[in-house]
């Protein structure tokens, strides 16, 4: 039985190493809507980093971001649905990874943009844009925030998630997709595959009717959700050992040559 919804992440998985969205793989994807399945973009991007790829991956539909905590109408260019965290728990959650941590700096995924700490990653160039709330943690939480974002300069990435996994993991939910050392959190029990979850069941579709793609551990819950799940060939080790499918690389299509394959393309 064919699929009746693809999940797909993004960097990584569906987008080549130049972050971009190929002719061929645009092709595919409008193919397989085009049989009444949806595509579901299902990312640990916020809204900020989508504009410039709407329209590549079809400028309609709905999209999944932020690791969950943010269902996106893409046609609409509006939020469907936030997933926040509690002010209360950001600051709390805060204090005890610093106390974990000395050194750590905090950002925020908010459902109006971004804000950071003085001292958050200061060379990436949204630290230079006009705008952006810069001060300490406990004067940027809101009622809107839907990731907060941890960095540390000199432990390594999975050290520092382990720890903050063990430090916070009863408070929220801790991943990383990064190559460097930053840890991801959303709002407690949201998770990439929670979300799709329950979209799926407002669209009535079964998980075993879902067909996955993802390449980074924050993609692990939703692989193992999706009835059908395929890591990519270039996927983090931990990824491709929990998944028992694989797709050819991100940079040769790797998302649409199996979507073509499954739907006869």
């Amino acid at each position: 039985m064919l699929p009746r919804l693809v999940a797909t992440d993004l960097d990584g998985t569906l987008l080549d190493a130049r972050g971009e969205v190929s002719a061929y793989t645009r092709e595919v994807l409008l193919a397989v809507e085009e049989q009444g399945v949806p595509v579901v973009f299902v990312t640990g991007r916020p809204i900020r980093w989508m504009e410039s790829l709407w329209e590549s991956v079809g400028g309609h539909g709905l999209a999944i971001l932020s690791n969950g905590g943010v269902v996106y109408d893409v046609a609409t260019h509006s939020v469907r649905r936030a997933r926040t965290i509690a002010p209360d728990v950001l600051v709390r959650v805060g204090e005890l990874l610093r106390a974990a941590a000395p050194g750590t700096t905090f950002a925020l995924e908010r459902t109006t943009g971004f804000a950071r700490e003085p001292d958050f990653m200061p060379r990436l160039h949204t630290s230079a844009v006009p705008g952006v709330p810069v001060a300490p943690l406990e004067d940027l939480v809101d009622d809107r925030v839907v990731k907060l974002l941890a960095r540390h300069e000199e432990q390594g990435p999975e050290e520092f998630w382990q720890l903050a996994e063990e430090v916070v993991g009863h408070s929220v939910t801790t991943t990383w997709s990064s190559v460097g050392t930053l840890v991801e959190m959303s709002g407690a029990g949201v998770t990439k595959a929670t979300t799709l979850a329950d979209l799926c069941a407002e669209l009535g579709v079964e998980r075993s009717e879902v067909v996955a793609f993802g390449d980074m551990p924050n993609d692990l819950a939703l692989l193992d959700w999706a009835g059908t799940a395929y890591a990519m060939e270039n996927a983090h080790p931990s990824v491709r050992v929990a998944t028992r499918r694989t797709a050819p690389r991100h940079d040769e299509d790797g998302v649409a040559r199996t979507l073509a394959r499954i739907f006869g393309l």
